[in-house]
């Protein structure tokens, strides 16, 4: 090749030349493109999987922590029941106490007012049972608030 002659010629000569060089470029860049490309469909991929484990992971903690709830919603529901049979066992012992005692407080009374006119006419045999029988219901009344405690726990 010749060596230009013209300012005009040389001008376009070194176009051609960095031409040259920018096509040169252009085709080394070629394969790097294409491992770029490469390289992100494998970081896409591996992003993928790691994305479908981790929702793995979230999905099995958030199963944990439902079962977890319903442990605790059922653990409070228990003792709050159990709160709730106490106050009522409670309840019906002091009811039962109570009715006992205005029971126990009438039959006390009616024995006190049959046991006075008994020193006025001894002839009366029959009062002494009707103590034994008025302590028998007592013990019979005792013996069943005493039971329905017992069953009511």
């Amino acid at each position: 090749m010749t060596h230009p002659s013209t300012t005009r010629e040389a001008l376009i000569a070194e176009a051609l030349d960095d031409a040259a060089k920018l096509l040169r470029q252009v085709e080394a860049l070629a394969p790097a493109l294409d491992q770029s490309r490469q390289a992100l469909a494998d970081a896409h991929s591996g992003l993928a999987g790691q994305l479908a484990a981790f929702e793995a992971q979230v999905t099995a903690l958030t199963e944990r922590a439902k079962v977890q709830a319903v442990k605790h919603v059922l653990v409070r529901t228990d003792e709050a029941a159990r709160r709730s049979v106490e106050l009522q066992a409670r309840a019906m012992a002091d009811a039962a106490r109570v009715a006992l005692g205005a029971e126990l407080g009438a039959t006390l009374q009616r024995l006190q007012s049959a046991a006075q006119p008994r020193a006025e006419s001894p002839r009366r045999r029959w009062e002494p049972w009707l103590t034994h029988a008025a302590a028998a219901a007592t013990a019979s009344a005792v013996t069943w608030t005493v039971a329905v405690m017992m069953w009511a726990r």
